[in-house]
């Protein structure tokens, strides 16, 4: 449960910030149907377990192989996770009209380009799950990323139904309130990464 609990908080520290993905989804809940809002969650909820899934698995592969791999991995990966938590505290969130009336096909398209065509979202998913691989024990892995999973799916569902209800409510000053709670969490972590990698060096 341990583990499960560490996955789903990480996971949502690592989803919940205001991004690109995140504003879509905030904006087609404030604009369009309730079926156009489900379908669009689902379509990013999708891009976003599977890319986690393939930073988790495939750098932890190599580190299971590699004890030096394993140890840059967990040092420039506490310290990257560090600088995340960092910038979310002091990152501008603002609510951006974007353009949400657009085909369904557009918004598969458009999600699996943001999500898997983003060098910094692969680097930052590598750095940051990897190094939470290189931490944990084998035994407990598929229940850490469980939680990042259910994590996934808490926050897009979960986001579409508070904005469909509460859509005149939801300010930019919100949005800053959820980066700044999110960039303490995931410097905690980072933190946290730091420390293992000091232990296995000693």
């Amino acid at each position: 449960m341990e583990y499960f609990l560490q996955g789903l908080t990480m996971g949502l520290a690592y989803v919940a910030p205001i991004g690109l993905q995140n504003l879509f989804v905030i904006n087609t809940a404030m604009t369009q149907k309730k079926s156009r809002v489900i379908l669009t969650a689902l379509i990013v909820i999708f891009f976003d377990v599977t890319l986690a899934l393939a930073c988790f698995f495939g750098i932890g592969a190599v580190m299971e192989r590699s004890h030096t791999a394993k140890l840059a991995v967990l040092l420039i990966g506490s310290l990257i996770v560090i600088y995340i938590g960092v910038s979310l505290i002091k990152a501008d969130a603002s609510m951006q009209e974007k353009n949400v009336n657009v085909p369904i096909w557009s918004v598969v398209t458009t999600a699996c380009v943001v999500t898997w065509f983003n060098p910094q979202a692969l680097i930052d998913g590598t750095m940051m799950l990897g190094a939470f691989r290189a931490s944990l024990p084998p035994s407990a892995s598929a229940i850490f990323m469980w939680g990042v999973v259910t994590a996934s799916f808490l926050w897009f569902s979960g986001v579409s139904a508070v904005i469909t209800i509460f859509s005149a409510k939801f300010t930019s000053k919100t949005l800053k309130i959820i980066n700044v709670v999110c960039g303490i969490v995931v410097i905690f972590y980072g933190l946290k990464l730091l420390l293992n990698f000091i232990s296995l060096v000693k």
